[in-house]
């Protein structure tokens, strides 16, 4: 990654971030707020270096697109790369900005929905002209930089057209539009070397079952992914597509729920060999279940590719995406990740917003480095707790009685349904309760934390 001298070579005709240098790594005693306390990219953890566990990205359409705006007021940060009005010059200089400041965090990689990049224009043609403009840009400040693409996605949500979905609207013509937008975020991808594609269903749903042929449409989805897929394939893309779960907002019900629907869907459909999951902490918890949850059922399936870092709020029943801060909650989900080998083929995407009031540019470097930090001082915890607790040994003293005998023979198929009611009327219902000893693992957590 860029030093302090190749950082000036990135840095475009104007530098954004004034003042602030590469982030240094300073340790758990350092009181310098632009400083990493636990994130040391070099220091290997469970065989593998920080930098090489998480592979975090800045993601481009919260960090450098999302200016504070809500349903209830007009934007408050401005962004001193969103002057210009030439659509293709501002996109440039938001590019400048974004690579210094990914180079300044020391980050690997970066994401982006194709019209991040640059604004959309008003035909398919000159869209195409836009991407290609700015892609040939983004190429020549990747090979100064070193930074890489994580993955690359079309916005197939925000635009008036795909106010019933893109993948599965009623329409087929919206539907030959999204399938030309894909193809050219495809396209873009695989030019600037991506390691992933990612499909998120925004609005992959309905509002209501009334007027929605819910069978037609999954059928849908699924033939357009297959046609994605195959394009890409004989483009020599060999890289990982992605489907993000989220059960709601902005649809009322969204086809890819939470990681077992997902899941689900793609046996059903043919599409386990090709596609993996990236789960996100707010959607997560929009689906009533925990961020650990979803990690743990698709790392069961064997398809945890990537993360989406962020957090939701305990007072709010909507898609937050503040940046994450909760070392508990990293930590078990850190627990989960290293148990089941890591990642998949992607990394830690920061998905997530400064708040509306944080005005101040160097904002987002203090919010990126809590989040950074927060996950660098969990995987210090998970490990621990792996390595030097008795945190496997008591998980696997509760399940002793399948590892032998009886127990060991219903694992492995040898019983029927009889043999299972001989056992018991033999055991004379004299069972005795086994503890489960939760409390005694929350202790393990939280010593380590």
């Amino acid at each position: 990654m860029a030093n302090q001298n190749s950082i000036q070579t990135i840095v475009g005709a104007q530098e954004y971030f004034k003042g602030i240098g590469r982030i240094p790594f300073e340790g758990p005693e350092t009181d310098n707020p632009l400083a990493y306390r636990f994130y040391d990219e070099n220091r290997v953890v469970a065989g593998r270096t920080m930098r090489e566990h998480f592979k975090f990205a800045v993601a481009y359409w919260h960090t450098l697109c999302g200016t504070g705006g809500d349903p209830f007021g007009a934007p408050t940060k401005a962004f001193p790369w969103l002057n210009v009005q030439d659509p293709v010059q501002q996109a440039k200089d938001k590019m400048d900005a974004a690579f210094e400041f990914i180079t300044k965090l020391g980050l690997p990689y970066y994401c982006f929905h194709d019209f991040d990049l640059v604004a959309e224009a008003d035909t398919l043609a000159q869209s195409e002209q836009r991407l290609q403009a700015i892609g040939a840009y983004a190429r020549e400040k990747m090979n100064a930089s070193g930074v890489r693409l994580l993955w690359g996605t079309a916005n197939l949500f925000s635009h008036p057209r795909y106010m019933n979905g893109a993948m599965t609207n009623p329409d087929f013509t919206v539907v030959a539009h999204a399938g030309a937008q894909v193809k050219m975020a495809l396209d873009l991808t695989i030019a600037l070397g991506g390691e992933n594609y990612v499909f998120w269903g925004g609005r992959e749903g309905y509002q209501s079952l009334l007027n929605t042929d819910m069978k037609r449409e999954l059928e849908h989805m699924a033939r357009f992914l297959h046609m994605a897929k195959d394009y890409a394939r004989k483009q020599g893309f060999a890289g990982t597509f992605f489907i993000e779960p989220k059960p709601m907002e902005p649809s009322k019900h969204q086809y890819d729920f939470d990681s077992a629907t997902v899941l689900g869907f793609l046996r059903e459909h043919g599409l386990l060999d090709d596609f993996k999951l990236n789960v996100e902490v707010n959607h997560a918890t929009l689906a009533l279940h925990s961020f650990q949850h979803e990690l743990q059922v698709a790392a069961n399936a064997g398809m945890l590719g990537s993360i989406d870092a962020n957090r939701g709020d305990y007072q709010n029943g909507w898609d937050t995406d503040q940046f994450p801060n909760n070392v508990y909650e990293i930590t078990e989900a850190m627990l989960v990740i290293l148990e089941s080998g890591g990642l998949r083929g992607g990394g830690i995407n920061f998905d997530a917003k400064t708040r509306r009031n944080s005005t101040d540019l160097v904002d987002l470097f203090h919010a990126h480095i809590g989040g950074i930090d927060v996950f660098a001082r969990a995987l210090l915890a998970a490990d621990a707790i792996l390595h030097h607790s008795d945190y496997r040994t008591l998980r696997r003293e509760r399940y002793a009685s399948f590892d032998k005998g009886d127990g060991k023979a219903f694992e492995s198929g040898q019983l029927q349904l009889e043999d299972l009611a001989r056992m018991a009327a033999s055991a004379n219902g004299d069972i005795a309760l086994q503890s489960g000893k939760q409390e005694r693992f929350e202790n393990i957590l939280n010593r380590f934390v």
